[in-house]
């Protein structure tokens, strides 16, 4: 039986490439899958350099859904969020990466195993992938992309760094 995979939306995915640091999300898990609209959502921007990366990238595939229409459960959320969640039960996830409250609430109620950016980079100081946190937080910060002061915080203290 292939192993369960772990399914990520795009806010993680786009936070480590930003970065350089896809080789963390690359050392903690050796195969991620993305649907269709997390591609679409990450190649919206630095097109060429990103489809580069996809194509560079062999451990992160694309899959689609086997069932689209089930979507239409989670209309509140935006279409990659939507397909995350419908491709993590779908594929039975042994993780899902998504970083949006509201789809993190859903992924709760669904029971589906959840963490996220943050998450992903307490587990590779723990498996000591990494030294620290904090310079890696920064550098996403830095990059432009957001976190919650509260949340940044406390997974600093939760890590020893604080």
């Amino acid at each position: 039986m292939p192993a369960r995979p772990v399914v990520v939306n795009s806010t993680p995915l786009v936070a480590f490439r930003a970065i350089g640091r896809l080789d963390i999300l690359h050392s903690l898990f050796s195969e991620i899958v993305i649907p269709p609209a997390v591609r679409e959502e990450f190649l919206s921007t630095e097109k060429e350099t990103r489809r580069k990366t996809l194509r560079n990238e062999s451990w992160i595939r694309i899959v689609k859904l086997e069932n689209p229409n089930r979507i239409g459960a989670f209309a509140s959320l935006d279409e990659g969020e939507a397909q995350v969640l419908v491709l993590a039960e779908e594929q039975n996830a042994s993780l899902v990466l998504i970083d949006e409250r509201k789809a993190r609430q859903y992924a709760e109620r669904l029971k589906l195993p959840l963490s996220g950016t943050l998450g992903v980079l307490l587990l590779a100081k723990e498996e000591r992938i990494i030294p620290a946190i904090a310079p890696i937080l920064k550098a996403i910060l830095e990059a432009g992309l957001y976190l919650h002061g509260d949340l940044v915080e406390r997974v600093l203290r939760m890590a020893g760094e604080k």
